[in-house]
């Protein structure tokens, strides 16, 4: 039995479902929780379906998440998408079901759940939804669920420029792409900015460090997102802007927090970069990771670091 078929048979036996998805949720946290969910509607119309974390204003459009209380999980089987380690879901009632799966493209740091189904080919979760779809017979995808999966998609290739876009998932963007929804509004809701997002993006490039071995850095402290009448959450956007830059190799963008830490977005061309943000508590794909500084004092360090990691890569980078 594969483990997609596995997946099916939980789902198939369960009459409660609860899916999850990380905190800070991106595109492809809610296209593949919200896509999935939808799916398992369709397929089985009594059964009780629910798609649980915090609401998130500027991914509204994608889907709304549904308050459900405690008692729901009873006997529920509950899926975790697009979320490598444990810490990181978002609603920690997860471990209250009957049974758990984890489905999900980062490498597999946390092998979490009694059915793990990890892909780290996969561009995204979303794209790995659409293939459990296309594994199954009994299910299939509505246009709605195709529009969610498709912003997934969209949003963790960054429109198909990263490295993690393979033929597949072009195969499977086409694939729903022939749903009736707006593909282009989709691309235009994921390409749109604010306008104090356009203004903290010039705040970026020009306030941008660049070190000897082009590693890139900006240090956005809480005056500066004060300034721009923007919190963490709004800096997403402005993370690729380094990688624009011509020769730069690797990246990250530190935002400060409110208990006074340091989130780190870390980026990268080409270099290897996770490992580096699994010494900060943090993890994720070899170029597109995350991590934390405890204290504003080991940001230099940190950069030492990240420098270290551009002067030692071998590979090709723009020039």
């Amino acid at each position: 039995m594969s483990v997609a078929e596995d997946i099916f048979n939980q789902i198939k036996k369960a009459e409660t479902i609860i899916i999850h998805r990380h905190q800070r949720p991106d595109p492809d946290a809610f296209g593949s929780q919200c896509g999935l969910a939808a799916v398992i509607r369709c397929a089985f119309p009594t059964k009780h379906v629910y798609q649980v974390g915090e609401n998130v204003h500027g991914l509204a459009w994608i889907a709304q998440e549904q308050q459900i209380s405690d008692e729901a999980y009873q006997n529920a089987l509950v899926i975790v998408t697009d979320t490598a380690n444990q810490p990181r879901i978002d609603d920690q009632r997860y471990k209250k079901g009957k049974l758990l799966i984890k489905i999900d493209h980062h490498p597999n740091e946390d092998p979490y759940g009694d059915v793990c189904w990890v892909d780290v080919n996969a561009s995204s979760c979303s794209e790995m939804v659409v293939d459990l779809v296309n594994q199954i017979p009994q299910l299939q995808l509505t246009a709605d669920a195709a529009r969610m999966l498709y912003a997934g998609i969209i949003g963790d290739t960054g429109r198909f420029m990263y490295d993690a876009t393979t033929p597949r998932t072009m195969r499977i963007a086409a694939q729903l792409m022939e749903y009736d929804f707006d593909q282009t509004a989709v691309n235009r809701k994921l390409d749109d900015i604010s306008l104090p997002v356009a203004r903290l993006s010039a705040y970026v490039y020009e306030n941008l460090q660049i070190t000897d071995h082009q590693a890139a850095y900006i240090v956005l402290t809480r005056q500066a997102l004060e300034k721009f009448a923007l919190k963490d959450a709004g800096t997403s956007p402005i993370v690729p802007l380094p990688g624009k830059i011509i020769g730069v190799k690797c990246w990250t963008i530190i935002v400060q927090q409110k208990d006074g830490t340091f989130r780190l977005r870390i980026r990268s061309k080409g270099p290897v970069i996770n490992e580096l943000a699994k010494k900060y508590q943090g993890g994720g794909h070899p170029l597109a990771s995350g991590a934390v500084i405890e204290q504003e004092s080991q940001i230099p360090t940190y950069i030492q670091e990240l420098d270290e990691i551009a002067k030692n890569y071998v590979g090709e980078i723009d020039e």
